[in-house]
């Protein structure tokens, strides 16, 4: 445990050019104590650790001092294979760096542990793409993903419904969703979504390196680098993004009374976040009736889209709105008794 804990400080040292005590306390979950502890048992066992003094103080690593990774164990080394998508790197053009990546980090492993890329390959398999589509890698992908890797504006035209815009992008991040590839970037100021597959040519101009002579004409503009924003964080854009997607779809509002189990089933047969809501407030409101069915307000997408999603609640869900909406039910039910009559 603490041999682990020792290795995890002298990587977060060897990543960052300094780290206070409480930073390094809240990394390794310790008390600023036992970091004190830690860093004086490093010291004497040779790794160069220093502690600057003072109110800007913190401890660092002198000398250009680096470990290699022969503190992996194997669990820790298998997991480390699995961080990668290979088909997902191979269509962004990486494939050759990564796999240099692994033969580097399979080269510094113990002996005993050189198996574990064979071995998590063997055990764990991402497949993106979704069901019933056929995968196919957008064209420009390559160059899009290269542009994100340096950090490079672009010039990209796209297809906006039927017609197609050129705009001047800062992209910041790549997305794999189901099979389909989504690019992040600043446009104007503002993070916008863009499908990659829509992109119909993408221009990667050379020039001026963060805010040169090519780049001086303001963070949108101009050819060269642009300057990241450090507190971007994809994975939270991207979730709060799509959250606001899958609620600007729910356009319409169905009522349905709901067996106990017709609760329950609910949101695998509709959109969940909508479905849970909307059993929280049924149930926070006028609660179930004295049969124990829950009558909910549900978010849609449209009549059609709620007609095929509830169609699969079957007698444990009744729409009582809207009086169209319940009498295509209620056909429906007609034909399948008649089926089984």
């Amino acid at each position: 445990m603490r041999a682990a804990r020792l290795i995890k400080m002298v990587l977060l040292l060897q990543a960052r050019p300094s780290m206070t005590g409480p930073e390094l306390a809240q990394e390794l979950e310790v008390s600023e104590r036992t970091v004190a502890r830690d860093v004086l048992s490093l010291s004497e066992a040779g790794v160069p650790v220093y502690a600057d003094r003072g109110r800007s103080g913190g401890y660092r690593l002198i000398g250009g001092y680096r470990t290699r990774l022969t503190g992996l164990g194997r669990s820790e080394a298998e997991a480390l294979f699995l961080s990668g998508v290979p088909s997902a790197l191979r269509e962004m053009g990486l494939a050759d760096a990564a796999s240099a990546a692994r033969l580097k980090v399979s080269a510094a492993l113990l002996p005993e542990l050189r198996d574990a890329a064979t071995g998590a390959a063997q055990r764990f398999h991402l497949d993106a793409p979704a069901w019933y589509q056929e995968p196919r890698t957008p064209a420009l992908l390559p160059a899009v993903a290269g542009a994100v890797w340096d950090d490079r504006r672009i010039t990209a035209r796209y297809l906006r419904k039927d017609i197609e815009v050129e705009r001047q992008l800062e992209p910041y991040g790549l997305v794999l969703k189901a099979g389909v590839w989504y690019l992040t970037a600043r446009a104007q100021g503002d993070f916008r979504v863009y499908r990659v597959d829509r992109f119909t040519a993408v221009e990667v101009p050379d020039g001026g390196e963060d805010g040169g002579e090519d780049g001086a004409e303001g963070p949108t503009g101009g050819g060269g680098r642009f300057l990241r924003d450090e507190a971007f964080d994809l994975p939270a854009f991207w979730a709060e993004r799509a959250a606001q997607f899958a609620r600007s779809l729910l356009r319409e509002e169905v009522v349905v009374r709901l067996s106990a189990h017709g609760v329950r089933r609910l949101p695998h047969v509709t959109e969940r976040a909508a479905a849970e809501e909307a059993i929280d407030a049924a149930r926070s409101g006028d609660g179930p009736d004295a049969q124990g069915r829950l009558t909910v307000r549900l978010a849609v997408e449209s009549a059609e889209v709620a007609y095929a999603q509830l169609l699969g609640l079957g007698p444990e869900g009744e729409v009582l709105h809207p009086p169209a909406l319940r009498e295509r039910f209620a056909a429906a039910a007609r034909r399948t008794a008649g089926l089984y009559a």
